[in-house]
């Protein structure tokens, strides 16, 4: 059985004004939740390794089962204060990738070549690529060395739309727009109502629009590992 190695973003703050932001809490608590109730040992990486920050508007969002594991200093310690760099992570111990969200990983998701690396490996040993919410843009430029296509070419995918981008007053603050990343590499981009819970799954592809979808994404991920 692999392990399911999780990915969060080392940004504190948005590049161009003062608002702090940072992983999603419950992007990692409500898929960390679903993996671990499955049975499968979890890993958790980021960009730079160490210190991971969390936006302090999902704090003010947390429900039971955030404060359960926010309240767990094993959890605390590997999620969040000392995650794996890049180097600390071998990917063909891995059956899947997650990417979990927060607006900062728009910056420091798509063009991480390490991180693209292990997520390619992973996929090229038959493992699931997933994300959710700002999180999938870290597939974005994966490629399947298989067929040296990228790997969401021509496949059903969401993430944040352009919608709740402006419903959430950060479209002006973006670097670009999820849904138009997703679109650009080739996805079959498809996004539903607004903060509801919206999953596509694509082979071995999973993506969730919006931090309401990582519990969903957790159990299809879950579900699809013990076929």
């Amino acid at each position: 059985m692999g392990k399911v190695l999780v990915v969060s973003t080392n940004v504190e703050k948005y590049d161009t004004t003062d608002r702090a932001t940072g992983v999603w809490l419950g992007e990692v608590t409500h898929f960390v939740e679903e993996i671990a109730k499955a049975g499968y040992e979890i890993d958790y990486v980021s960009p730079k390794g160490g210190y991971v920050p969390i936006d302090p508007a999902s704090l003010k969002a947390a429900n039971a089962t955030d404060w359960k594991w926010y309240s767990n200093d094993l959890f605390k310690h590997r999620a969040l204060a000392a995650t794996l760099s890049p180097e600390e992570v071998n990917p063909h111990d891995y059956a899947a990738v997650y990417f979990a969200g927060g607006h900062g990983a728009m910056w420091d998701f798509k063009n991480n070549q390490q991180l693209k690396q292990i997520a390619e490996t992973i996929y090229a040993d038959g493992g699931y690529v997933t994300g959710v919410c700002h999180g999938v843009v870290g597939l974005v430029n994966l490629i399947d060395r298989h067929t040296g296509k990228r790997i969401i070419e021509g496949k059903k995918v969401t993430g944040f739309s352009t919608m709740e981008e402006r419903l959430n007053g950060t479209k002006k603050y973006m670097p670009y727009l999820t849904e138009d990343a997703m679109t650009a590499s080739g996805g079959k981009y498809k996004a539903k109502l607004p903060m509801k819970s919206h999953v596509r799954i694509a082979g071995r592809v999973i993506t969730g629009q919006n931090p309401p979808s990582a519990k969903k994404v957790g159990e299809k991920l879950a579900a699809a590992l013990q076929q």
